[in-house]
């Protein structure tokens, strides 16, 4: 069932939302910090706005690149912190995947423990039972926040089984010795975890009793085709989420709303703009997901620019993302002219079973970018399924993109964020 706060009275959000960012602008206002320094540069006099959309008419975005900007100039941690260094007692770091450079985060026990409230919704959401469900965590547990606060959420309701260091093998085992209900993990190792129940790991299907897949950190989860093969691979639902380390948990997947994420937006003020104007977009219309964190004041973000591009829709007076998140600003290639996004071409080459791992090319030919997609497949299809591949991917972008055949086993094996689009 959503979650009660997901039906309250849209007025009465709003109202509790800039309760919770008046305090925090106070606080921020009497430091001298990343965000004080920020609003006197703009001209922003916190103390004097009155409402939410005065916050949003004054203040600025705030990017990345500032954040970094910020932390090469007072390393490691930069100065967006609100409370003295001796309260923090939590560390993560960004991946670095789209800035080049990893960013390091820290939090209070305050702010931590608002990050597992978020996280506790995205499981209640999920349907998990409270001392029945046993949830298997696929992952390697380095230095990124989602790790740590789905773990750590989990063990105060569920059994937690940590599967960091294993091989593939030994988490299939380790998940039906133990009984595992639940699976997390990305929805790329989700697919190379469930293309190995049976003969390639001698752990069959009925030793398994994982009935539900959270997945995250890729937008495969929301993509029906992914999906779709990975729910016939487990014979299990599969339930998305997303968040960043920068902000934390954000969106889940309720029952009543499928291939939509929910904005947890108790915690986050959330806003879909139109990336060149800035400006909120219509209902229905795509743009980029901006948030201020509410609860995570310790280390707080006002107005980030995520670069997660996604579609708004109202539904009973709740902000979802339809169709989960998209793609990602930066990812975007222009080919020819169509604007393509590397979930896009997922979308596609998963309606191929057959297709056991692909990669996409990036090259430039005559100043202009141009795509090629590499698969691997059995050689008795390989002819039939190239030509087909290719059909698929004219009629869904309008422009040819050439398809060709891998040597088995020579594309990459992924275990946390694929990385299936490549420079050469």
């Amino acid at each position: 069932m959503p979650h009660e706060s997901a039906l309250i009275d849209r007025a009465r959000l709003r109202s509790n939302q800039w309760r919770k960012l008046r305090g925090l602008l106070m606080h921020l206002a009497t430091t001298e910090g990343f965000y004080a320094r920020k609003f006197r540069e703009a001209g922003v006099r916190v103390t004097s706005m009155g409402r939410l959309e005065e916050f949003v008419a004054q203040t600025p975005f705030t990017t990345k690149e500032e954040l970094l900007a910020d932390r090469l100039e007072h390393p490691p941690f930069g100065t967006n912190l609100t409370r003295h260094p001796a309260q923090y007692t939590r560390f993560c770091q960004t991946s670095g995947t789209s800035s080049g450079q990893p960013m390091a985060w820290l939090d209070t026990p305050e702010s931590w423990e608002a990050m597992l409230e978020c996280w506790r919704r995205v499981y209640e959401a999920a349907g998990l039972a409270k001392g029945r469900d046993r949830i298997f965590f696929a992952f390697s547990f380095g230095p990124f926040l989602g790790f740590w606060t789905a773990f750590e959420a989990a063990a105060r309701d569920y059994l937690a089984l940590p599967g960091g260091g294993l091989s593939s093998q030994a988490r299939l085992e380790m998940m039906a010795r133990y009984g595992a209900t639940v699976l997390c993990c990305t929805p790329t190792y989700a697919l190379r975890l469930g293309e190995m129940i049976g003969e390639a790991s001698g752990v069959e299907r009925m030793a398994l009793r994982v009935t539900k897949i959270i997945v995250a950190g890729e937008p495969g989860g929301s993509i029906p085709e992914v999906r779709a093969r990975i729910e016939k691979l487990w014979d299990a639902s599969v339930h998305d989420h997303h968040g960043m380390t920068e902000v934390g948990p954000v969106t889940f997947e309720s029952a009543d709303l499928p291939l939509c994420l929910q904005v947890i937006e108790d915690a986050y003020l959330a806003e879909i703009i139109d990336p060149a104007t800035g400006r909120e977009v219509e209902e229905g219309t795509q743009g980029e997901l901006v948030l201020s964190t509410l609860d995570r004041a310790a280390c707080p973000l006002l107005r980030y620019r995520t670069g997660d591009w996604v579609r708004k829709r109202m539904v009973n007076n709740r902000l979802v993302l339809e169709g989960g998140v998209l793609g990602r600003l930066d990812e975007m290639v222009v080919v020819r002219g169509v604007n393509i996004y590397p979930s896009a071409v997922e979308a596609v080459v998963r309606q191929f079973p057959e297709v056991a791992e692909f990669m996409v090319e990036q090259r430039k030919v005559d100043d202009m970018d141009e795509i090629e997609l590499l698969v691997e497949a059995p050689e008795a299809v390989s002819k039939s399924l190239l030509k087909r591949l290719e059909n698929k991917l004219r009629d869904t972008f309008s422009l040819r993109i050439p398809a060709s055949l891998a040597l088995p086993g020579s594309l990459p094996r992924h275990e946390f964020k694929a990385r299936r689009w490549r420079k050469v």
